[in-house]
């Protein structure tokens, strides 16, 4: 994928329909990075993974340019554990359902055998249950990038990914007008803050690496909630 991609990627931005979104999703490819809109997973997909999960996705932005988004929140990528099984950013195995409850959409299950849960997915869920305000979950790198050779382990996105990504984020919020962008650690808060006006652009402790409580707490705040113990 070249610069002059993800340039193409962003003049479309003004024109995009969701079906069109999920087509520039599809189209993509990096080598050592999965894409669960066209990619399948030999070890744990289900026949038409790619399918299941490009409809999935593609229902919910659609349900949600219907409505008045109150936030997108960004994470970073889509882990192995979770995003690359689901198609969904920030959400695993336990959290599909609820996911596309959410959307009030129908989402089959991608994945073959016993269901795996992921940490950061959990925390999310967590804060996220208690939260009736329209809320899309999306990613810096909307796809799972992996070590060479070893496709269920987890690197961070390059230069290159992250231009497509950051073109991706801009179709989406075209599509969705979001009110603001809560950025779920330093890459998001990045990418936010260079699509978005300060006033519009939040960023907050990811989960992980002994940052679980600080952004519990943060979400709370921002959303009126309960502070935990």
């Amino acid at each position: 994928m070249t610069a002059q991609f993800a340039t193409n990627l962003s003049r479309r931005a003004r024109e995009m329909t969701p079906a069109q979104f999920v087509d520039d999703l599809r189209s993509i490819s990096f080598e050592n990075a999965f894409n669960p809109y066209a990619d399948r997973c030999g070890l744990h997909d289900s026949a038409n993974a790619p399918s299941i999960r490009s409809a999935t996705i593609s229902a919910m932005v659609h349900a949600a340019t219907e409505c008045d988004v109150e936030s997108i929140w960004i994470g970073r990528d889509l882990g192995y554990r979770g995003g690359r099984r689901t198609g969904l950013a920030l959400t695993d195995d336990r959290h599909l359902s609820a996911h596309a409850q959410r959307w009030c959409v129908q989402a089959a299950r991608p994945t073959r055998g016993d269901v795996v849960a992921e940490r950061t997915a959990a925390v999310i869920w967590g804060v996220l249950s208690c939260i009736n305000a329209p809320v899309f979950l999306w990613n810096v790198f909307p796809f799972h990038p992996h070590e060479p050779g070893t496709p269920l382990t987890n690197r961070p996105h390059n230069a290159s990914e992250r231009q497509v990504g950051e073109a991706l984020l801009d179709q989406l919020m075209t599509l969705l007008k979001p009110q603001r962008l809560i950025c779920i650690g330093n890459d998001a808060a990045a990418m936010g803050r260079r699509l978005q006006s300060a006033s519009r652009v939040l960023g907050v402790r990811h989960p992980s690496y002994g940052g679980q409580r600080d952004f519990v707490n943060q979400l709370r705040e921002l959303y009126a909630l309960p502070r935990s113990s």
